[in-house]
């Protein structure tokens, strides 16, 4: 009998038994720990590891981990050994070892696919990662107080045609404001206005293709190809063409700090018009797909707790009388960065918020074989190749840094009236006790931006509106961005408003 006449089951039996040889051959060939390595977590899933339940629920398998092992341990996750550093006190010693745990060669990587630019070679683009790093200057220091109050008159603005005409109760979708509103803001505020009659209609066409590319955001930063993505391929492509340059041309009164990346990129003969603009789409993203989800979470919350809401509105309130400033959409609002600085209920209920829908990892990779040595005369062995990933989500909710960690406290940040910087664990202070923003060389340039816009929206709303929740159901985090930062939530909820009195 040939082989064109073999019965199917034979088929079927030798696909299968192709298929054992080959989960064997995995099983037997995946990494074995060795000396002075971390204890290791394989996984019976070749390639895939743990990748599963980690996706699922990564605070609640990193917790059952460590009652296992202890604070360190390597876990097999799609096809990485991801060594995890549990305990805050030891968290300088990887910050610090940047020579040896490098961050931007990963972050690059990871990037430039996502946003479709190319990589940032140093052979065929020398010093642009470095140019592109210097730049940030302009997110710090008096550019930043420049930037900062071309936000808060941008806010404004938008306020004032989105909502002056609200005498009576408005309802809206909590979420979907905030993104309308701060999507809008952010992006005048970094490239400009369209000057077209209809402005706000192309930013908000801008901002629906955004939602959409951002959805999958996920999928792309776990490395899964785009094409498998259904249309996000084909609506990446539509964002980055409307950063092309003869369309930015177009746009008044855009920022130095996007001016800056413009003027570096046309010094690169190899970067193209569509590269270009695949950077500046990428750096849109990096500046609103943290900070929307974000203010959510800081509004939901001050919504949630009344108690929270009198607080921040008195502080409000107090900072507009002391300074002679008057409320309501007609007014133009000036705050200086020392009042934002000192306004502490509304910093500390936002840091709260940050703390409880945060859930970033902070990577390295190891660049060779070493020793990475800890406190307390610890070593641990590190290969080539394994990445070493800090998990805040851990810090942020441990009862004993933080009492009550899954309840809300607006002013669980604040002490005699003051900023509350010094937090405990087994009575040693931590240097590390708050990190929305990541760490070290990974921290965000832009973290002082993102709070002050997040400040001033905050300010504007409770200052021109009264605010209230208008469904009573509950919000909750969507995992489905565990380790990539700010998570979203699980459903939008109804709120309204209403132009406040001026008398009260």
């Amino acid at each position: 009998m040939g082989p064109d006449t073999l019965p199917l089951g034979t088929y079927g039996g030798a696909a299968a038994a192709a298929a054992l040889l080959l989960w064997a051959v995995c099983v037997l060939c995946r990494r074995r720990r060795k000396t002075g390595e971390p204890p290791l977590i394989n996984g019976w899933i070749p390639y895939l590891g743990k990748a599963l339940i980690f996706r699922k629920d990564a605070y609640k398998f990193l917790l059952d981990q460590q009652k296992k092992f202890g604070d360190i341990f390597t876990v097999h996750i799609a096809g990485r050994y991801i060594t995890f550093i549990m305990d805050p006190f030891q968290y300088v010693y990887v910050i610090r070892n940047s020579k040896q745990l490098e961050f931007h060669e990963f972050a690059n990587k990871m990037a430039s696919k996502t946003f479709d630019y190319p990589a940032l070679s140093k052979g065929k683009f020398p010093e642009l990662k470095e140019n592109l790093h210097r730049i940030y200057q302009y997110l710090q220091g008096k550019p930043l107080d420049i930037i900062s109050d071309h936000m808060m008159k941008n806010l404004q603005d938008i306020f004032e045609w989105k909502c002056s005409q609200a005498t009576d109760w408005e309802t809206e979708k909590m979420y979907k404001f905030c993104c309308s509103v701060m999507f809008e803001a952010s992006f005048v505020t970094l490239y400009g206005r369209v000057p077209a009659a209809d402005g706000h209609k192309v930013i908000s066409e801008i901002r629906d293709k955004f939602i959409k590319f951002d959805a999958s955001f996920p999928y792309l930063a776990a490395n899964i190809p785009i094409e498998l993505l259904g249309a996000t391929k084909k609506v990446r492509k539509e964002l980055i063409h409307h950063f092309l340059l003869q369309n930015m041309t177009k746009w008044l009164g855009g920022s130095k700090v996007v001016q800056a990346r413009q003027d570096i990129f046309e010094k690169y003969e190899l970067l193209g018009d569509y590269d270009k603009a695949a950077h500046h789409f990428a750096f849109l993203w990096a500046s609103v797909g943290n900070t929307i989800p974000a203010t959510f979470w800081a509004m939901y919350y001050l919504l949630r707790h009344p108690e929270a809401l009198a607080a921040v509105r008195d502080e409000i309130d107090h900072l507009l009388q002391s300074t002679g400033q008057k409320r309501g959409p007609t007014y133009n609002i000036h705050l200086t960065r020392e009042q934002l600085d000192n306004l502490v209920y509304l910093e500390s209920a936002l840091n709260e918020s940050l703390r409880m829908c945060s859930s970033s990892m902070n990577i390295r990779i190891s660049q060779e074989d070493f020793v990475l040595k800890l406190e307390g005369n610890q070593e641990v062995v590190l290969r080539k190749g394994d990445w070493i990933a800090l998990y805040p989500q851990i810090l942020h909710m441990d009862p004993e840094v933080y009492e009550d960690p899954k309840e809300y406290k607006f002013d669980r940040y604040i002490e005699n009236g003051k900023k509350k910087t010094a937090f405990y664990k087994a009575g040693r202070k931590l240097k590390y006790f708050l990190m929305p923003f990541g760490s070290g060389i990974s921290m965000c340039p832009g973290r002082f931006l993102a709070m002050n816009e997040m400040k001033m929206f905050l300010f504007i709303l409770l200052s021109h509106f009264d605010v209230e929740l208008a469904e009573n159901k509950a919000v909750r985090l969507d995992n489905s961005r565990m380790g990539l930062g700010i998570l979203l939530p699980d459903v939008d909820i109804a709120f309204r408003y209403k132009l406040r009195s001026l008398r009260n």
